[in-house]
């Protein structure tokens, strides 16, 4: 119990800083609702479960290596310039306010949380930070400490997600149609930053392995 609590904090923890799937669980909390921002957050979660998984059967060496990494900055700028220009365009589209009836999927939500976690951030955090944790809880005891600790971990960054959208339910009775309209273009803006970002560690590596 010890451990799971200890791995709990540390999930929470880590959630803590804005990132790109906090801004989307944001936006769709807000547009839509607790639900479509939890899928969003259920989404990331289902990714971080497969690198966790990766991790167990001992991949990491493998998702750690350059030619596999490299690519994946440009695929995750790729997604999140595609998210930033849906959430700047369709600002004052599918946005229900509280009380009303929702007509999105929850599903194209689901997916937006899949396409945002496939980054190579979220790669090369799991494979260098949780990595080495989870692999030292592995080789300190057995694999039941390292599934232990890889629950806890998830455990804490559900216990961030529905923090994040309860506050941002709240949030959203208080907000009108254009108010909703321009956190969502804010929103895309801050994705669009992050697609940005993500192309220039692309050139840096780039430029690194050719130099």
């Amino acid at each position: 119990m010890d451990l799971y609590l200890k791995f709990v904090l540390v999930g929470f923890s880590i959630a803590l800083p804005i990132g790109a799937i906090s801004v989307e669980m944001t936006k769709q909390g807000l547009k839509n609702g607790f639900l479509h921002g939890w899928a969003v957050g259920i989404g990331g979660m289902t990714i971080d479960l497969l690198l966790i998984l990766a991790l167990y059967f001992g991949l990491a060496e493998i998702l750690s290596l350059p030619y596999v990494q490299i690519p994946l900055w440009i695929i995750g700028a790729g997604f999140l310039f595609m998210l930033a220009y849906d959430s700047i365009k369709n600002a004052d589209r599918d946005i229900t306010l509280a009380g009303e009836k929702v007509n999105k999927s929850l599903v194209i939500t689901y997916r937006n949380g899949l396409l945002v976690a496939i980054s190579p951030g979220n790669l090369v955090f799991w494979v260098s930070v949780f990595g080495v944790v989870l692999a030292d809880s592995y080789s300190q005891t057995n694999s039941s400490s390292f599934i232990v600790a890889a629950l806890g971990i998830l455990t804490g960054i559900l216990l961030h997600d529905i923090g994040l959208l309860s506050i941002v339910s709240v949030t959203r009775k208080i907000m009108n149609r254009t108010m909703i309209k321009w956190t969502s273009i804010i929103a895309g803006i801050l994705l669009f930053g992050f697609a940005c970002y993500f192309l220039y560690e692309f050139y840096l590596d780039i430029k690194f392995y050719i130099n």
